[in-house]
């Protein structure tokens, strides 16, 4: 679904925003939530689901697996985490491998 380029314009700020881990999901968050903008709720929606893999990735992956298998999934997520941002920064809506269409089921109320 091609979006307008006055809404990418209009929410880029806020979807470069999303990608400043939690604090910035969290702002970028609020911020949008005031007018609706389509295309920084689908990056606030791909991010919000990398902090939670992220999240579980410290307390369930590293604790019961290890240090080394928590730092390539660490690894991996942080490549992620580069395409989502690329693809927020390039105002385009691009879903993070493997995961980034659940992420937008998942979330889709935001």
């Amino acid at each position: 679904m091609e979006k307008l380029p006055t809404t990418v314009e209009e929410g880029k700020t806020n979807a470069i925003i999303s990608y400043l881990w939690i604090p910035g999901v969290i702002i970028a968050w609020i911020l949008n939530n005031s007018k609706k903008n389509a295309f920084a709720s689908f990056h606030i929606r791909q991010m919000i689901g990398l902090c939670v893999l992220s999240i579980l990735n410290g307390w369930i992956i590293t604790r019961f697996l290890g240090g080394m298998v928590g730092g390539i999934v660490g690894i991996i997520l942080f490549v992620l985490w580069i395409i989502g941002f690329m693809g927020a920064i390039k105002g385009e809506e691009k879903l993070v491998p493997v995961v980034g269409a659940q992420f937008q089921d998942w979330f889709k109320g935001i």
